[in-house]
């Protein structure tokens, strides 16, 4: 574990009435976009950082940062009001029109850069855009954060001898990146030059005729059609794709953007078979002519410089023509780019924040993430992991599948050989300090996870519930003794990812009216003073009026009373007792944290509804 000084003090909270030196804190103050109360947390962040830093010799946030990344402020609005205070310059440029030739100075300067360093440009969101025309080897970047420390470094490394920083909103960012930057797709550019497929009867009830399959197939328009939806997928940052037949003749190709499956593409003209057969041949460990059962495999390719993962799952399914044999093809797009790895991005806050960060400093016991496939929980592992990471650590991990490689930690590789099951079996041999069991299946995982929690190791795992108290049930269920589940859990974190509002077109509510204060039991004094977004949708969002998604918690710390509260438990656990006396100690149910969200302006009360439950 990462060693903290205790004896570095400790500041006392900042007075805001008495010292107000942070001119960007007295800056946005007398703007209104800040509160004192807001600002007086944020400097105390700050000041702690700033004594740890100087321990440690780790870097230290901007107030600016720590607005955004701890209290959420929006990106824009802050760094908007730095570039106005600081006389930043800023970037504007027309990404779609009359600007061609400044995108083609950006991307020649880009695609100069080797390497490492274009993909630590694209990290940090900052791009060359050119040399000054009047002084020599002076180069203009644009950054979405202009107080970034490495720019200086990269500015050296594109052969510059002085820079100027120009500051860029994010969304220009997003689109000069997704609409100027990046080459076009050539496999969806050949995809529809070609002749699209003609769909012929297939000769007999039952059965495939695999010669004319195979005609299909060799047709470059299928395999350019899948290449192409790949790239696709990884530039409008989907999850997943979906391949579904719909006919014998038609095939729908769908992205699952912030949640939502949205149809991209639909074949025609074309048998079902034929495209899955494209996705099966393009991708490694699946069988082209197994099509009774699920498989599993994955397909890796490097798109835009970095080199991405896919996950694909297939499944038989049923159809309306007995000739065909459908199945359905769900493919996981892995972008280690999109990993946190700062726990400061993962929007917890308050007492959540203050438990979670406790229980992984501690050097044993058991952190639980729940919730269902899809919400998150491996982020915010891999984001807790990086936070404990150290040399003199032997992290190890049992995954089934991996889906990100986490740098620093022994990653087990499954096979035919070596399945789950064995390999957590055989992780106790190999003396580790930290655990990750993927994923807690039953008995006998539940049995060896307990073990390892309650023998000197920090073991992260996930279970798959609606709540936090739940998760103690289930493992009760199991066969797990309470004395056992009541001192090797450290905490219990629910979690769910809920939609953004779109921040370019989000609209005030003038009232929230009787129906919001009576339909959810809302306290009308509390939020009467409260601003509360809903959304529009613009060409931004896809028309949505959203963009993007959030994570809310609930998060249940085992406390002594909540220990003995399980330890006491008899035939059954009490989980409304659990909840109680969670509440009393700051626990947030899911809604309630998502309460909080839009406090901030950064979801709706349309969306909280939609994915919590009133508990």
């Amino acid at each position: 574990m990462i060693e903290i000084n205790t004896d570095i003090p400790v500041l006392k909270p900042y007075d805001i009435d008495k010292d107000i030196s942070d001119k960007l804190g007295v800056f946005l103050l007398k703007k209104g976009i800040i509160d004192s109360k807001t600002l007086a947390k944020a400097i105390l962040v700050k000041n702690n950082e700033k004594i740890y830093s100087n321990s440690t010799g780790q870097t230290k946030r901007n107030l600016a940062q720590i607005l955004v990344q701890d209290f959420n402020y929006e990106h824009d609005i802050i760094f908007r009001e730095v570039a106005n205070l600081y006389a930043f310059k800023t970037l504007d440029i027309d990404t779609e029109g009359k600007d061609k030739v400044e995108i083609a100075g950006i991307k020649k300067l880009i695609n100069a850069a080797d390497g490492e360093l274009k993909k630590l440009m694209l990290s940090y969101k900052l791009l060359p855009v050119k040399f000054d025309e009047k002084i020599k080897d002076k180069l203009i970047i644009a950054a979405v954060d202009p107080t970034l420390r490495e720019i200086p470094k990269i500015a050296y490394s594109l052969n510059a001898k002085s820079y100027e920083v120009f500051y860029i909103t994010a969304n220009k960012y997003e689109q000069l990146i997704q609409n100027s930057v990046l080459p076009a797709n050539e496999y969806l550019k050949n995809f529809n030059e070609e002749t699209k497929n003609s769909y012929q009867e297939a000769k007999e009830e039952g059965s495939i005729d695999e010669s004319l399959l195979e005609v299909e197939i060799n047709k470059s328009a299928l395999i350019n059609l899948f290449e192409g939806a790949l790239v696709e997928g990884v530039r409008r940052g989907a999850s997943d794709l979906h391949i579904i037949p719909i006919s014998s003749y038609e095939t729908d190709l769908s992205f699952r953007i912030d949640g939502k499956l949205k149809l991209w593409h639909r074949q025609e003209g074309t048998l079902p078979e034929a495209m899955i057969a494209v996705v099966k041949d393009r991708s490694r460990g699946l069988d082209r002519f197994e099509r009774e059962q699920g498989q599993d495999g994955y397909i890796q390719r490097e798109i835009d410089g970095h080199v991405i993962r896919f996950r694909v799952s297939i499944l038989p399914i049923a159809g309306t023509e007995i000739k065909n044999k459908f199945e359905s093809v769900v493919i996981r797009i892995l972008d280690d780019r999109k990993v946190i790895t700062d726990l400061n991005e993962l929007g917890l806050t308050g007492y959540a924040r203050e438990a979670f960060q406790k229980s992984i400093d501690k050097p044993q016991g058991m952190i639980i993430l729940t919730g269902p496939t899809g919400c998150g929980k491996s982020t915010t592992i891999i984001a807790a992991l990086n936070n404990i990471m150290d040399p003199s650590l032997n992290i190890l991990t049992v995954e089934d599948p991996i889906e990100y490689v986490i740098k620093g930690a022994r990653q087990i590789k499954l096979s035919h050989k070596m399945n789950f099951d064995q390999a957590i079996r055989s992780i106790l041999r190999h003396d580790p300090d930290v655990v990750l069991v993927g994923e807690i299946r039953d008995r006998e995982t539940a049995d060896i996870a307990i073990k390892l929690a309650n023998t000197g190791h920090l073991t992260f795992t996930t279970l798959h519930t609606n709540d936090a108290p739940s998760v103690v049930s289930r493992l009760y269920k199991m066969g797990i003794e309470p004395f056992l589940l009541a001192y090797a859990i450290n905490v219990i974190v629910a979690q769910r990812l809920i939609r953004k509002l779109c921040p370019k077109c989000k609209r005030r509510v003038n009232s929230l009216g009787d129906n919001y204060i009576s339909r959810l039991k809302l306290d009308s004094v509390e939020w009467i003073n409260s601003d509360v977004y809903e959304p529009v949708g613009c060409d931004k969002c896809s028309h949505t009026g959203y963009s993007g998604r959030i994570a809310i918690h609930e998060t249940l710390y085992f406390t002594k009373d909540i220990s003995q509260l399980i330890f006491n438990a008899g035939e059954k656990i009490d989980e409304e007792g659990l909840r109680s006396v969670a509440k009393k100690d700051g626990m947030l149910s899911l809604r309630e944290s998502g309460y909080e969200k839009v406090k901030m302006g950064l979801t709706s009360f349309e969306e909280l509804l939609a994915n919590t439950t009133d508990n």
